[in-house]
């Protein structure tokens, strides 16, 4: 990147990203104050001991008076940050150190978690923006305080809320409420100025390799880092997830890192030895939340001991030039920017070349692995990667470099003894392992965060297959998908984490595919399609004719019939014929005709034209009535209540609609398509029956689970729509344990179909998916991904022979 000073035109254009986005975000401040507000009315409105009913009160009070008030201050805040942002680098140094009271490691925790999340969701998006806005600045890494950088947000937020007079204990009771508002607007910023900046021209295809660069000794094949918004880290004895001494450094965090701000008291990203010992699990601050949040907060915290365990171990033994902070606090340094500080121009060329072999060698090595005889073939695999393992770990030019080979090695091997994954799957993983030790000697990112292609590919691949039993992987579309998957990313060595990017994507089209292929599901998937299009349908036309109807004075037998019957009638029309067919047309026309018939008749004409048309209103109401399956004596009944109405209308005992509303009712309804929206068709009702009576489908085969309106937390509708295609899990349903996998979700996210191993569908609606998931009825098969049991696996070796790391 050249150093020369960026022209005047640049940086203007960097300027006007950041109002952008300083103006998007700021917008959902206010949204996210109203979820608070119904989060803390709700807890307000439990019943439980006295003491937690009277602090719910308290808090919902005390946000009552103080709710606008973080809302200004805090869109006032951001928008200062943003006059103060100037896309310079912050240089960390020594002199930045200082000691940091209990109070402010607190709030970093507090905000941490949030902008973990961010950092998490937008991982690609953020980084393609970092390196736009670096391009245009002409800079190698934003500012500390940079309004791109989540943990800025997260900070204010959480210091305005403070400023405010509200409580860190109330903060961490509405955080989730704050995080579903928050996160999506903040993701879909990055990725607004990131189409703004390409709009202008300004990258729009991005290659990281023109980004690296050496620094300092080339030999040492060190680097700044490139990817990543690193944080304040903290140390001090005892500190680890909470507790203990109360007082820690105030983080030098090296650019780069994916640390958000400081994670928790000790559990700085280049922590040295013994500085962050004691309790907490996994090196996670114990804050609560949803199960799928503590997942991730698990899965993070191995990667988190990895980190300190390889930065106790390294920093001592650094003398190839690797900067860390063990126990020291220089800049740069750290497990995520010493061991993985290098992209591949920074890399040994020679040792670039050794891996390049060592693959070339393996790939010639597995082709000749015979299946059948999976005992011995596992055998050699293992000793074939352990022998090329120990000659890259003598040519490795630092130690850091033999460090990463050693963990990626202990992870494929742990990911190559996991008998649930079919041999023939295990073969093609484990080739996999050169191409993951050269992304993770050019990326850091690869042992910071879970969000990195790489990991994504092998988890997905992993919780996919590891359902199935040998016999049904062997030679199947899966196993094939999987085998070219690896060959692509074989085939491009030099693209880093983009070939990654890019299969993934591939493979998770090609299991919505593979997972649907037969013909059973593929009928199950059409039919729970037309039924949530149908249910949709009929709710829209319902929240359309009463707005049709709120100002006309219709009886309400009228109302309950257009609402609750013709509404789906019509629904089912447009689902069956096409919203424009002749046959839904006469029926969307009859609706008005019968809000006609149903108004009073004070002259003659009227009464004259009621009885020429009634009896074709009537055969078009008994046709629609039929459609819905509403034959026999419930038709009769409804046709009895319609005929009573318009008998009263006949002699004038309604009131009067004048013709010019009911003209234009009937031209609003010849296209009400062209009104409609998807407000208020979160929920609708299904069952077995609605299916069978849609298509004339035989439902046995469906098991359907509807909604029973059951209230759930948001976090648990949020887990229910982050369920991935093609996991495993264990259903309970009905006191009959099942092991399902996942294999559809609706284009609306309402409907869910499972598939078991027995030919049973299980079709679940959204709400009761979410509940299942709160009453642990729907459990996932695997706790872990398979990248972080492997990595905890290599830990575990590790701690109980350190010395293997570099040996």
């Amino acid at each position: 990147m050249s150093t020369s000073r960026p022209p005047a035109i640049s940086l203007q254009l960097a300027r006007e990203t950041r109002e952008r986005f300083v103006a998007a975000t700021e917008t959902v401040i206010a949204p996210a104050a109203l979820a608070i507000r119904e989060r803390l009315s709700s807890l307000a409105a439990q019943t439980g001991n006295a003491r937690a009913m009277q602090e719910n009160r308290d808090d919902f009070l005390s946000f009552q008076g103080q709710a606008s008030n973080w809302v200004a201050m805090s869109q006032a805040s951001w928008r200062k940050v943003l006059a103060t942002s100037t896309g310079g680098t912050t240089q960390n140094s020594l002199s930045r150190l200082e000691l940091i009271g209990d109070e402010v490691v607190e709030n970093n925790i507090l905000s941490s978690r949030l902008a973990q999340l961010i950092a998490d969701k937008a991982s690609f998006e953020l980084n393609d923006l970092r390196l736009r806005i670096q391009h245009l600045e002409g800079t190698s890494e934003l500012d500390a305080k940079d309004v791109f950088k989540p943990e800025t947000l997260a900070k204010l937020l959480v210091e305005q809320w403070l400023a405010a007079g509200l409580t860190r204990a109330m903060w961490t009771k509405v955080q989730d409420s704050i995080q579903v508002k928050l996160v999506e607007a903040v993701v879909k910023a990055y990725k607004d100025s990131n189409a703004f900046l390409i709009g202008k021209g300004v990258m729009p295809e991005i290659d990281l390799k023109s980004f690296v660069k050496r620094t300092g000794n080339a030999a040492s094949g060190t680097m700044p880092l490139g990817n990543g918004y690193g944080g304040a880290q903290s140390s001090g004895p005892g500190q680890y997830g909470g507790g203990g001494a109360s007082r820690g450094m105030q983080g030098i965090a090296p650019p780069g890192s994916f640390a958000p701000a400081a994670i928790g008291v000790g559990m700085g990203w280049g922590g040295g030895a013994g500085n962050s010992q004691g309790g907490g699990n996994e090196g996670v601050v114990a804050t609560g939340g949803s199960p799928l949040l503590m997942a991730r907060q698990r899965a993070q915290g191995v990667l988190l001991n990895l980190k300190r365990f390889v930065s106790a171990r390294l920093g001592p033994e650094s003398s190839s030039g690797i900067q860390h902070v063990a126990g020291s606090g220089a800049p740069g340094g750290g497990y995520a920017n010493g061991v993985m500080a290098r992209g591949a121009g920074g890399a040994s060329p020679a040792f670039v070349a050794a891996i390049a072999d060592a693959e070339a060698a393996y790939q010639l090595a597995s082709s000749q692995y015979v299946v059948g005889e999976e005992a011995t073939a596992l055998q050699q695999t293992a000793a074939d990667l352990r022998r090329r393992t120990t000659e890259l770990k003598k040519k490795a030019p630092t130690t850091a470099d033999k460090a990463t080979v050693e963990i990626v090695a202990l992870m494929f091997q742990a990911i190559l003894a996991e008998e649930r994954i079919p041999f023939s799957a295990r073969v093609w993983f484990a080739r996999l392992q050169m191409p993951v030790l050269r992304v993770a000697i050019a990326e850091p990112e690869f042992f910071g965060t879970l969000q990195h292609p790489a990991r994504m590919l092998i988890d997905r691949m992993g919780s996919c297959v590891m359902g199935f039993d040998a016999a049904a992987i062997s030679g199947s579309a899966l196993e094939g998908e999987i085998r070219r998957v690896v060959q692509v990313i074989e085939q491009y060595p030099e693209t880093g984490q983009r070939v990654f990017k890019l299969v993934f994507d591939e493979f998770v089209a090609f299991l919505g595919k593979y997972l649907t292929q037969s013909d059973a599901t593929q009928r199950v998937m059409s039919v729970a399609q037309q039924v949530e299009q149908k249910e949709t349908m009929a709710i829209q036309y319902t929240i359309e004719l009463r707005k049709m109807l709120n100002d006309m004075p219709v009886r309400d037998e009228i109302r309950e019939f257009l609402f609750k019957v013709w509404a789906e009638v019509l629904a089912i029309a447009a689902l069956r014929y096409g919203a424009q067919d002749e046959q839904t047309v006469t029926l969307k026309r009859a609706a008005s005709d019968l809000v006609w018939a149903a108004s009073a008749k004070p002259n003659r004409n009227d009464r004259t034209r009621v009885i020429q048309d009634l009896p074709k209103l009537l055969q078009r109401l008994r046709q629609g009535m039929t459609l819905l399956g509403i034959i026999g004596d419930p038709q009769e009944a409804q046709i009895k209540i319609i005929g009573a109405t318009l008998s009263d209308a006949f002699m004038s005992k309604t009131e009067a609609i004048a013709p010019a509303k009911i003209e234009a009712m009937a031209q609003r309804l010849a296209n009400i398509e062209d009104f409609v929206s998807d407000e208020g068709t979160a929920e609708f009702p299904i069952d077995a029956a609605s299916i069978e009576l849609l298509l004339g489908v035989d439902a046995a085969s469906i098991e359907v689970v509807p909604d029973t309106g059951q209230k759930v937390g948001e976090e648990m509708l949020a887990w229910a729509h982050e369920l991935q295609v093609g996991n495993w899990f264990m259903l309970d349903h009905n006191s009959r344990p099942s092991q399902v996998q996942f294999v559809w979700r609706s284009d609306r996210k309402q409907l869910h179909l499972f598939a078991s191993s027995d030919g049973r569908s299980f079709l679940i609606q959204a709400g009761r998916l979410a509940s299942y998931l709160q009453a642990g009825l729907l459990v996932p098969a695997e706790e872990e991904t398979l990248t972080v049991r492997a990595t905890r696996e290599a830990l575990a070796k590790l701690d109980a022979n350190p010395e293997r790391l570099l040996n």
